[in-house]
C-alpha cells in the first residue's frame, strides 16, 4: 500500500515544486503568481524502496463562503484528511508568517504526522530555527526543491512513515489502465461530468470560466467495472482560442497542460454545451485529437436544459457526422453533469471507441473488402493514367493505419482517401477512430533500364 503523502502550504512556497520534484517530471504548473494551484494533484511515485501516493494541494486562503479561495481551500483540507503524512512547506527567505500558523493550527488539529519543510533554502539562506519551532512541529528540514538539494533529508524524514516494497513489474501497454482524458471549451462543465463519474467534489467547479489549470487525474472505478480495465481519468483545463491566451503565461501553461494530457490519452471525450454545440473552437478541438491520432467520443453536457429531446439526437449526428469528416461515426453520447442524467452510457461509448482504435484486420479481409469497393467506385484517372490500387494491408492500430499499395497513389486525391476510410469504418465498425494510411507505390521494373 502506497503512503499517502499531502504537501501543504500557504500560495506560493514551492508545494508544486516539490511535488514535481519528488515525481520526477512536470507534472503540476509552477508559476510566481500565487495561486497558481487550485485543485488537488496526485501522482504514484517510488522514493527509494518506498512506494508514495503523492498529493499536490492549493494553498490555505480565506474568502466568503462560497468562494473560489474558500472552494480551493476545502480541497486542501480533504488532502490533509485522506494522508498518512503531511509535509508542512514554508518560505525559508519570508520566515514564519501568519498565514504559516493558521496552516500549523489547522495541521495540529488534523491529528495527522507533519514533516516541517523550510523550501527556497538557496545560498546561504537558512530557515530561522527560533521562529519555526514555535510552529510545533520540531526543526524544519533546510531544502531546495528548485535546486534538489536537502532531498534526500526529506526521503529520510518519510521513510519511517512507510513500508519498502518491490519495484512493480513492467506490465504491456495494453494491461496498464485506459488513458482517457475530458477536455472542451471552458465552461461547457468538464469538471463537473468528472465529478460525477467519481462520486466527489474531487475538481473545483462553479460559475467562473477557467477554474481548472492543471490537469487533474484520478482513477474511475465505476467505469473500470462497466469497460473491464482500470481507467486513469484526465480533467483539464478549458482550450480557448491562440489569440485569446497569447501573451497569458498562465493561460498558456494551463493549454499546455491539457494539450499534454490529450497526447497522453488513448481516448478523449469532447464536452460540448447542447446549447452551443459545434463552435469553432469545438470542431477546432475535435480535428487536434484526431491529427494526434486518439479515440475520441463526444458529450452533449446540460441536455437537461434541452426542449426538442426527441428529435435534437438526429440533428447533432447529421451535424457531426458532416462537419467532423475525420471522425465520422463517433460515439455521441447525451449527457447532463447536474442531473446525472446519460452518464451511464459514457462508459460503453468510450469502451467502443477504444475497441475501435485497438482493432486489427487481417490482411485477408482487407483485400476482399478493397474488391468490393473499388469496384464500386474505382479510382480516378490522373493526367490520362489510371490510379491503381492492388492490395492493402493494416501496419499498426492505435490508431488503425492502413498500408495501400499500389501505382501512382501520390496522386490520389483526398475526397478518395476520405470514401476509402469511410468505407472501412463501417465495414469493420470503427466508429471514433482517426484512420491513416500510407501510400507505397511500386516500383517499375523498367524506370532504370
Amino acid at each position: 500500500m502506497a503512503l499517502k503523502v499531502a504537501i501543504v502550504g500557504r500560495p506560493n512556497v514551492g508545494k508544486s515544486t516539490l511535488f514535481n520534484r519528488l515525481a520526477g517530471k512536470k507534472l503540476a504548473i509552477v508559476h510566481d503568481t500565487p495561486g497558481v494551484t487550485r485543485d488537488r494533484h496526485d501522482v504514484e511515485v517510488r522514493l527509494g524502496n518506498m512506494a508514495l501516493h503523492l498529493i499536490d494541494t492549493a494553498g490555505f486562503e480565506s474568502g466568503a463562503e462560497g468562494s473560489l479561495p474558500t472552494r480551493m481551500t476545502k480541497q486542501t483540507q480533504t488532502a490533509i484528511a485522506d494522508a498518512d503524512v503531511c509535509v508542512f512547506v514554508i518560505d525559508a527567505r519570508a520566515g514564519v508568517t501568519t498565514g504559516d500558523e493558521i496552516i500549523a493550527d489547522a495541521l495540529r488539529k488534523s491529528g495527522k504526522p507533519v514533516i516541517l519543510v523550510g523550501n527556497k533554502c538557496e545560498g546561504r539562506v537558512r530557515p530561522n530555527v527560533a521562529e519555526t519551532t514555535a510552529l510545533g512541529f520540531g526543526e524544519p528540514i533546510a531544502l531546495s526543491a528548485e535546486h534538489a538539494t536537502g532531498m534526500e533529508e526529506l526521503a529520510d524524514a518519510i521513510a519511517p512513515f512507510g513500508e519498502e516494497s518491490e519495484e512493480p513489474e513492467e506490465t504491456k501497454e495494453t494491461d496498464g489502465p485506459l488513458k482517457l482524458a475530458i477536455v472542451g471549451r471552458p465552461n461547457v462543465g468538464k469538471s463537473s461530468i468528472f465529478n460525477r463519474l467519481l462520486g466527489e467534489e474531487r475538481s473545483l467547479t462553479g460559475p467562473e470560466a477557467g477554474i481548472t489549470r492543471d490537469a487533474v487525474r484520478a482513477m474511475w472505478p465505476a467505469g473500470a467495472a462497466i469497460i473491464g480495465r482500470e481507467i486513469l481519468l484526465h480533467d483539464t483545463a478549458g482550450l480557448r482560442k491562440k489569440a485569446r491566451v497569447a501573451g497569458e503565461v498562465l493561460e498558456e501553461m494551463s493549454v499546455g497542460s491539457t494539450l499534454s494530457a490529450i497526447r497522453f490519452a488513448e481516448c478523449v471525450v469532447v464536452v460540448m454545451d447542447v446549447m452551443q454545440p459545434f463552435e469553432k473552437q469545438d470542431l477546432t478541438i475535435a480535428d487536434l485529437i484526431a491529427r494526434e491520432g486518439r479515440a475520441i467520443v463526444f458529450a452533449l453536457n446540460k441536455w437537461d436544459l434541452e426542449d426538442d429531446k426527441a428529435g435534437a439526437m438526429g440533428r447533432f449526428r447529421k451535424q457531426l457526422d458532416k462537419l467532423l469528416p475525420q471522425v465520422e461515426g463517433a460515439p455521441l453520447v447525451a449527457v447532463s453533469a447536474r442531473t446525472g442524467q446519460g452518464l451511464d452510457r459514457l462508459a460503453p461509448a468510450i469502451a467502443a471507441a477504444d475497441k475501435a482504435w485497438n482493432t486489427r484486420v487481417s490482411t485477408g479481409q482487407l483485400n476482399r473488402f478493397l474488391e468490393g469497393v473499388l469496384k464500386r467506385n474505382p479510382p480516378p484517372a490522373v493526367n490520362g493514367r489510371r490510379v491503381r490500387i492492388r492490395y492493402m494491408t493494416q501496419a499498426k492500430s492505435r490508431p488503425p493505419t492502413f498500408a495501400l499499395f499500389g501505382t501512382q497513389l501520390d496522386a490520389v486525391p483526398e475526397s478518395y482517401q476520405r470514401y476509402l476510410r469511410n468505407s472501412i469504418r463501417g465495414a469493420f465498425d470503427l466508429g471514433g477512430a482517426p484512420i491513416r494510411f500510407s501510400l507505397r507505390n511500386s516500383k517499375n521494373p523498367f524506370a532504370d533500364k
